[in-house]
Formats: C-alpha cells, structure tokens, sequence
C-alpha cells in the first residue's frame, strides 16, 4: 500500500499490486486494473519510488530460511548435511 494526494489535497492509500498504468496528461493519472482512474499530486517517479520502497519493505520481512526444506524425496537440504543436523534439529552422532 501506498500513500498518494488527491489534487484537492486529500491523502488516499492505494494497492500498488492493483496499479495498471501511470499516465502524465498534465496532471499524473493512475489506472487501476479495473478501470478506476485516480489523478494525483504526485508525479510518476514519486510514484515508481514508493511502489518499489513498499515492496523493498515487503520482501525484507520475508524471512529467507532454506536450511530446514526437505527435496521432494524426504532428503535434507546441504545446509542440513554441513551443519550435522536433521529435520528436527537433532544433532548426528
């Protein structure tokens, strides 16, 4: 979700997920993938920049841990074999 200005100054958050293109035509104006139009303050790389920063944020938050996956066939992961653990993070002896 976004932050953007209507042009009477009213803030409105919209789903960049749900932008579908970015018009300059003077004002910027924003299609929605259903057919809504949206005319903003702001201009398209303001526009750009903050879709990019929200989903920067979102896959930060991910959190990118392989080592616990298992292959389609129920064998740990190298990340598993190396550190001498097993699904349940028992050591091997």
């Amino acid at each position: 979700m976004i932050q953007l200005t209507r042009l009477n100054g009213h803030p409105l958050v919209i789903n960049s997920d749900m932008v579908k293109l970015i018009e300059y035509a003077p004002d910027t104006v924003i299609t929605l993938v259903n057919g809504e139009k949206i005319v903003v303050l702001e201009t398209g790389e303001q526009i750009l920049e903050r879709i990019v920063a929200f989903r920067r944020r979102v896959l930060e938050g991910l959190q990118m841990n392989f080592s616990s996956w298992t292959s389609p066939k129920g064998e740990q992961t190298g990340d598993q074999e190396k550190r001498g653990t097993s699904e349940e993070g028992v050591q091997n002896g």
